[in-house]
């Protein structure tokens, strides 16, 4: 029996030995690695934060470009860099990096298929962020959309309506439309046009037309007022006039136009016609009134030749 527990305990004593010693060789043989690897790992992350830092103050400097397309860009160049230090890291332990990284392409590949529609938003976000067709606190109209615009973000672009509602469009809806910018010129023509009775004057109306405009300080002379007849319509006679104002003060302008002209075309007797059809009654040879049918007199049967 004392054998036997000296067997065993020369045996766990031989296992500690081995244990042991190929502990210290894996001690020694991937001490630098490990150390190398740390020292890698705390370089790599300080350089990618003031590479980081660094973009961001670069991209600032521009004026036009927008704070979310720069911390965009910043953070962008940060994880590529630490990608590229992670990849560093496991080739100090012998892993086969080209193996991960074909794995990470076709992984990559993979969730740009399944989020196709997202990155085309992000694409189109980055576009709008850069080309700038449209800003915070301007009023647009895209397609059937418009309202002023409250913020622009990587995937969406948020805007309030005219009638005060919440609204979320997708970038990639934006981009892919005509674009409207109600506030990106400094002037901007105003268009009043009025309908007056065939009895009355076009000269008279114009003039009233341009001694309410001219008096008006917010009218531009320079694009100067143009003042003509628009057209000739089934009850009136359109004349108009175009002048240019500052954008800011376009709709006060125009608003208050239509109001002052009113006034003025009831002071001096121009009126303003609603729309009305004359009906010409036609008489038989018993003088009834004929009925009248398709456009054409029902004329009785002895009549008609």
């Amino acid at each position: 029996m004392e054998d036997l527990t000296q067997q065993v305990a020369s045996e766990v004593t031989s296992a500690i030995d081995d244990a042991t010693g190929e502990l210290t060789t894996l001690v020694a043989e991937y001490a630098f690695s490990v150390v190398g690897a740390i020292l890698i790992l705390i370089f790599g992350w300080i350089f990618a934060k003031v590479l980081e830092r660094w973009t961001r103050s670069g991209l600032s400097a521009f004026k036009h470009m927008d704070a979310t397309l720069t911390r965009f860009l910043s953070k962008t160049v940060r994880y590529v860099v630490l990608a590229f230090v992670i990849t560093t890291v496991l080739s100090q332990f012998g892993v086969q990096t080209t193996s991960i990284i074909a794995a990470l392409g076709a992984a990559g590949l993979a969730i740009g298929l399944a989020l196709q529609g997202t990155l085309q938003n992000v694409a189109a976000g980055i576009m709008l962020l850069v080309l700038r067709p449209l800003k915070v606190g301007e009023l647009v109209e895209v397609g059937d959309v418009t309202g002023v615009v409250e913020e622009i973000g990587l995937f969406t672009t948020e805007m309030k309506r005219l009638d005060g509602l919440y609204l979320m469009v997708p970038n990639s809806e934006i981009w892919n439309k005509p674009i409207t910018n109600f506030h990106r010129n400094n002037i901007r023509r105003g268009d009043l046009n009025i309908g007056i009775a065939y009895t009355d004057s076009a000269d008279t109306a114009i003039a009233i037309m341009r001694g309410v405009i001219e008096r008006d300080d917010r009218v531009l002379s320079d694009p100067e007022p143009y003042y003509y007849v628009h057209s000739l319509g089934d009850n009136a006679v359109a004349v108009e006039a175009r002048y240019w104002t500052l954008t800011p003060d376009y709709w006060d302008t125009l608003n208050e136009m239509r109001k002052l002209v009113k006034e003025r075309f009831d002071a001096e007797g121009i009126s303003i016609p609603f729309p009305q059809r004359d009906l010409h009654l036609i008489t038989g040879q018993n003088g009834a009134t004929l009925p009248i049918t398709g456009g054409q007199e029902a004329l009785p049967d002895e009549s008609r030749s």
